[in-house]
């Protein structure tokens, strides 16, 4: 005589409910930082060294023709597979070609590096939570894509992103002269709640270097970010000397 069938009971996974809005989670909420494919890459590295000093956590997106343009300003290429190694020696280098004792700490580092072609990437959805975006340095193409909501590529996409989410765009526009057309590109951008930073280094803080003239506008993308820094010396009401006007 066969035993009697057990009735089928399928297996249950545990209960496993969503973290509640008041529940200890460790939450990673990084920049996004976009390099273009204009001439400027030291003012990108410059951001990214702040960035990394200061434990800020960051999601790099490099443009195609930027890639072109580094290997012309410095000789590094930037490859997607071996993009961390390739991350350490761009910040291993100074404007003016002298080394940096940065490169081992990108190792460790808090960063994640994101196809330019790759639409679904986490930057490309408003619901993935970033503090914001700083676009450093910013062609002008890059601009119009922007200001007319192309999203062409990952760079311009998650620009248009933090533009509808209502979160911190800093865009560091290098370009002489500047054409009524992006000059329009430019306000269009303000008016949808972009920060325009000229990539024009102040010679009041005594730069006596390259790299303190390219210290000085990556600050001052950061003080547009609010992200707290020390790349320059600050305006503090006087004269240096403490000579006023005669």
């Amino acid at each position: 005589m066969e035993p009697p069938h057990e009735p089928y009971r399928p297996h249950r996974q545990p209960h496993r409910r969503p973290y509640g809005p008041h529940e200890e989670v460790s939450r990673r909420r990084p920049w996004v930082v976009g390099v273009s494919g204009a001439s400027g890459t030291p003012y990108a590295a410059s951001v990214l060294r702040a960035l990394l000093s200061a434990g800020e956590a960051v999601d790099l997106v490099v443009s195609r023709a930027s890639r072109l343009t580094l290997l012309d300003e410095t000789g590094i290429s930037f490859r997607d597979a071996h993009w961390r190694q390739d991350l350490g020696r761009w910040l291993a280098r100074g404007a003016d070609g002298t080394p940096d004792a940065f490169e081992p700490r990108v190792q460790t580092a808090d960063v994640r590096h994101w196809a330019a072609g790759d639409l679904a990437a986490g930057p490309s959805s408003g619901s993935y939570d970033v503090k914001g975006m700083l676009i450093v340095p910013a062609s002008t193409a890059c601009v119009a894509g922007v200001a007319l909501g192309l999203s062409k590529d990952l760079l311009q996409r998650s620009a248009s992103v933090n533009l509808k989410e209502r979160r911190p765009l800093v865009v560091a526009v290098r370009e002489a002269p500047l054409s009524g057309q992006t000059l329009r590109h430019l306000v269009a951008l303000d008016e949808a709640g972009a920060v325009v930073v000229p990539a024009s280094p102040a010679f009041y803080a005594g730069a006596t270097r390259i790299q303190d003239l390219v210290d000085f506008v990556a600050g001052r993308v950061l003080d547009a970010a609010g992200v707290p820094h020390k790349l320059y010396r600050r305006w503090e009401g006087e004269l240096r000397g403490g000579a006023g006007d005669e």
